[in-house]
């Protein structure tokens, strides 16, 4: 057994499940602990309070969580003052049960308590029970801000939960009502962020494009403002106008039904929107669309993607599907393939439809077998993988403006980051330069099956002498007595 000397100083450890939403929450934790005085630590064996942030619209990633915090009752048995923390979704979604089915764990906060996090650890010291605190703050709505630390990306929240019951999702219920912030607030942040290094925002909300200001719900009725009721479009507008500085704006998740026209105008005249769109449609089937409460047809969908890429040349899309819903016919999933092919999606996220709680479909039952399930995700991607493949293949030979998120570890030299239309981009440069955090041109020599290779051309950019920087690597698994 390894020795670990005594200390004051605290240290904690985040691991995290899920979307980006849940990377955004991990990373207001880390400041809310950092706050408190917290410092980070790669070591479980060091580790104050393991955080564990977690994702429950699939349920694989709930079986990820528990087999997680059965590795975690060593380190809980060698230091019984550990603290072992369960955020998220499945926090919302859990509770207090969770205390019940995992005893290593001594906290549960749901999303909307972060803030309320080092109270409850000073609790957990002084000996308290474990506690489960859940509350949404659907009165006064709480939006922590991001801290710039040097990052070519970061991430800011407009707004959070969900009004669209779609009948196969839980977020409803782990995040609550739909909320949202101000769009004075969101500005600022953007502006801060920038001001500190970040090149490229990502606005998240679980409906993004839904987004209107809270303020102006007195002054005029929602459904006056815009056609879906969005002000979505304005806020980009906002943004680009006043953080001249941002070099790209990108969103997620937005939702077709708030795809308006006064969004697709401003992704063809704000040169900050970046030429993608990730807009999920689940399915390609208006049967399936209607039993999963999508509001939107096959028809509708394609109409508004098909305006967004005429208006915006060299556009690309990506979407979410789900196969197998319950009732999912041959028929059905036929036509989620044609959709494919007829959008023309670049890439995908696809999943096997899961039973989750709460969720209206349980009640449809789950009637597709899984053999069923997997033969048709398999040929979902197979379309998808295709789509991609000439996709990249047809950019070999062009230039590409890509911004540099950070080194490659292939050679000293390499590089990767992102085009404008969300390619994955690895690139040589001079040896010397180190282009993270501007955008560069680069001309593509190669494609694989998810990225592209390519050289750097010109070399404007001044020469750092100092070591590349080294990528900060968790090691929240490798836990032992």
């Amino acid at each position: 057994m390894a020795c670990y000397p005594s200390r004051s100083v605290k240290r904690y450890i985040v691991q995290t499940f899920g979307c980006q939403m849940n990377v955004h929450d991990s990373r207001r934790i880390e400041e809310v602990l950092r706050e408190d005085g917290y410092e980070p630590t790669e070591d479980a064996m060091l580790a104050d309070v393991v955080v564990v942030n977690t994702c429950s619209v699939r349920e694989k990633a709930e079986h990820k969580l528990m087999s997680l915090l059965g590795t975690l009752r060593p380190l809980k048995d060698a230091r019984p003052g550990v603290a072992i923390a369960v955020a998220g979704c499945v926090a919302q979604q859990e509770g207090e049960r969770l205390l019940r089915r995992a005893p290593v764990v001594d906290l549960v906060i749901g999303p909307d308590n972060i803030p309320e996090l080092p109270d409850l650890l000073r609790e957990h010291e002084a000996g308290a029970p474990p506690r489960a605190r859940t509350v949404f703050d659907d009165d006064a709505p709480r939006f922590l801000m991001a801290r710039p630390r040097g990052e070519v990306m970061g991430f800011v929240t407009v707004m959070k939960g969900c009004d669209e019951r779609c009948t196969f999702c839980i977020v409803p219920t782990t995040r609550g009502a739909e909320r949202y912030r101000s769009e004075a607030e969101i500005v600022g942040e953007v502006a801060r962020m920038a001001e500190g290094g970040v090149r490229e925002i990502t606005l998240l909300g679980q409906t993004v494009n839904s987004w209107y200001d809270p303020t102006e719900l007195a002054q005029k009725p929602r459904s006056r403002v815009a056609p879906s009721g969005s002000r979505f479009a304005a806020l980009l507008r906002r943004i680009a106008d006043e953080v001249p500085s941002l070099a790209r704006l990108r969103y997620t998740s937005p939702h077709p039904r708030h795809l308006t026209e006064e969004l697709i105008a401003a992704h063809a005249e704000l040169p900050v929107l970046p030429r993608h769109v990730h807009l999920p449609v689940q399915s390609g089937s208006d049967r399936t669309l209607r039993r999963m409460a999508r509001r939107y047809t096959r028809a509708e969908y394609l109409e508004r993607t098909g305006q967004l890429v005429r208006a915006v040349p060299g556009l690309t899309l990506s979407t979410d599907f789900i196969v197998g819903f319950p009732g999912e016919t041959d028929e059905d999933f036929e036509e989620t393939l044609s959709l494919a092919r007829e959008a023309g999606f670049v890439s995908a996220f696809c999943f096997k439809y899961s039973p989750r709680p709460h969720t209206p479909a349980l009640a449809l039952g789950d009637d597709v077998p899984e053999a069923v399930k997997d033969e048709r995700l398999q040929r979902l991607f197979d379309v998808i993988a295709g789509q991609q493949r000439a996709h990249l293949a047809g950019l070999v030979g062009a230039t590409t403006q890509v911004l540099v998120e950070g080194p490659n570890d292939a050679s000293e030299t390499r590089w990767t980051g992102r085009s404008e239309r969300h390619e994955i981009v690895h690139l040589e440069a001079p040896a010397g330069v180190d282009p993270t955090g501007t955008l560069v041109d680069v001309v593509i020599e190669r494609a694989f099956d998810h990225s592209l290779l390519g050289t750097m051309r010109g070399a404007s950019i001044p020469e750092r002498p100092q070591p590349r920087p080294k990528r900060r690597k968790l090691k929240v698994l490798e836990v032992s007595a």
